[in-house]
């Protein structure tokens, strides 16, 4: 079957089958290595596109690298940077226990399940997700099987390592955006990230886009979706429904 023909397969099948149900990946990191600064989930990152998307009708599954405790970056807990709606998710018995104590393993994941993956960021997912192939694997299956992959921010980490079933990177010759080196700079951490989003696209085969730091950004590259900030979550969840619909 060709591949335009198996993604319209595909998402047919989701619409008959009632399959609405999303996978938004988590950190398991809780520090900085240079100094132990604390770091994990930039909690809005998570919240905005879960809030989009449940609004919407989905059904929202957490993992993370190795399963269990989520922890929150504790600068993204700042009043400036919580809206309502954000604490009330936050506070809520569902995702204070699916997503922030007991995440699912990623190796647990069925990825048949789902009709997109969500990569939220957050400085932690640096260290943890692109080494993570349970999680790779996961993507590559969501997107060969005709689904959408999708990040924000840090979260774009995790696209980095995907391959392909024919060997290719998954973000070859796709244009895709994610935080910044002047984000970085910015923020405080330039020096102590492990590696640059920016470059890390570019060794990838990708083409990475940017708008001015820390205002709402989207590409989309076929069913491959990307936000460049925290200011972006709900965008690329708006994004995501759009091609759905």
């Amino acid at each position: 079957m060709a591949r335009d023909e198996m993604c319209a397969s595909f998402l047919v099948q989701c619409k008959e089958n009632a399959m609405k149900k999303m996978l938004v990946a988590l950190t398991n990191v809780d520090r900085f290595e240079a100094d132990g600064e604390p770091t994990g989930l930039w909690l809005a990152e998570a919240t905005e596109f879960v809030d989009a998307v449940t609004q919407a009708g989905y059904q929202v599954d957490y993992a993370s690298p190795r399963g269990g405790v989520v922890p929150i970056d504790p600068r993204s807990m700042e009043d400036k940077f919580v809206k309502e709606r954000d604490r009330a998710l936050y506070e809520s018995e569902d995702f204070a226990t699916r997503a922030l104590e007991q995440s699912m393993p990623a190796a647990d994941v069925d990825p048949s399940a789902y009709v997109a993956l969500y990569f939220a960021g957050g400085h932690g997912v640096m260290w943890d997700f692109p080494s993570c192939v349970d999680l790779q694997s996961a993507a590559r299956a969501i997107y060969e099987a005709g689904g959408y992959v999708t990040s924000v921010c840090h979260g774009v980490a995790g696209l980095f390592n995907v391959d392909l079933s024919d060997g290719s990177r998954l973000i070859a010759g796709k244009t895709i955006t994610g935080f910044t080196d002047k984000e970085e700079l910015l923020s405080g951490k330039k020096g102590k990230v492990p590696f640059s989003n920016e470059e890390k696209a570019k060794q990838a085969g990708a083409a990475f886009k940017k708008a001015l730091p820390f205002h709402e950004h989207v590409e989309v590259d076929g069913r491959l979706i990307t936000g460049q900030n925290p200011q972006s979550g709900a965008a690329v969840a708006r994004a995501l429904l759009a091609q759905l619909s």
